[in-house]
């Protein structure tokens, strides 16, 4: 190792050419402009017009200007075209709730208008039926005094309250006055009155005001009293379709080649010709 190697140098770093040469130029420069002004003397020195070149925007530079400058324009008709369509849809949206509104308080009227006609029709067709049971309940109060004076003088029903059975009497005239009354009330399987009725009910009814218990349904009745030819029949004779015991309807004889009997549903108790239902046989109890 030499002997000078720890030693450190003293010497300036060397500058690097560049900055050489430019020291070099500008102090050039100075002297030069020094010395041409000494040179001239005491002459008057004009102005020195310096121009100063600015940089010229290169091709690329105003491309992406241009490019800059059209994407905000596209941003700017971007955001406009979504508000006018959240505008739009804003209107829509109020239009469609208001048209449902309106929908609903249509239908809400309507609903209490078919209400209200329903219970007015309701109330109408009560009134009526009312007023048809109240008649009814006139009219067999009347036959019912009728039927007892009737009874206790042996005299046959006039002509007026049963027009087609006037040969009957005394118990059998209330049995025809009891049924003709219930013409016109509804047919219920079943039902034993007081407005309505299924066959057997009907006629079971009908004998219970004379102080006879018939049996309650069709077959039994049709055997309960004495088998009688229908070209024998009398007012109050039990009418039966179907065979004797076996029976499947029943109906009451009143006279006049008619019968009253509880038919259907769609009919009720209706009084008819035995041609309307020619039935199978009779029975008579009274």
């Amino acid at each position: 190792m030499s002997h000078t190697a720890l030693i450190p140098s003293h010497r300036k770093p060397r500058q690097s050419a560049s900055k050489t040469a430019l020291r070099a130029g500008v102090a050039g420069g100075v002297l030069s402009t020094i010395a041409v002004a000494g040179a001239a003397g005491p002459a008057q020195a004009e102005p020195v017009t310096q121009t100063i070149e600015m940089p010229t925007i290169t091709a690329g530079l105003s491309t992406t200007v241009a490019a800059s400058a059209e994407a905000t324009q596209q941003v700017a008709l971007d955001l406009e075209t979504q508000a006018n369509q959240d505008a739009a849809a804003a209107t829509a949206a109020k239009a469609a709730k208001k048209a449902k509104a309106e929908a609903v308080r249509k239908a809400e009227a309507k609903k209490k208008a078919e209400a209200a006609a329903k219970a007015e029709a309701k109330a109408k067709a009560e009134a009526a039926e009312r007023a048809s049971r109240a008649s009814r309940s006139t009219e067999r109060t009347t036959l019912s005094a009728s039927s007892g004076s009737s009874s206790s003088s042996g005299s046959s029903v006039s002509t007026a309250s049963a027009p087609a059975s006037s040969s009957a009497s005394g118990s059998a005239a209330s049995v025809v006055s009891f049924v003709q009354m219930q013409v016109g009330d509804a047919y219920v399987s079943g039902g034993t009155g007081p407005n309505s009725w299924d066959c057997s009910g009907l006629v079971q009814a009908a004998f219970r005001t004379v102080g006879v218990d018939l049996p309650r349904v069709s077959q039994s009745q049709s055997t309960a009293g004495t088998q009688v030819g229908l070209g024998n029949l009398q007012p109050g004779d039990i009418l039966y379709w179907g065979g004797a015991g076996s029976a499947y309807h029943v109906g009451v004889y009143v006279g006049g080649g008619q019968f009253v009997g509880a038919q259907n549903s769609s009919t009720g108790v209706v009084q008819k010709s035995l041609d309307y239902d020619p039935p199978s046989g009779a029975v008579r109890v009274l």
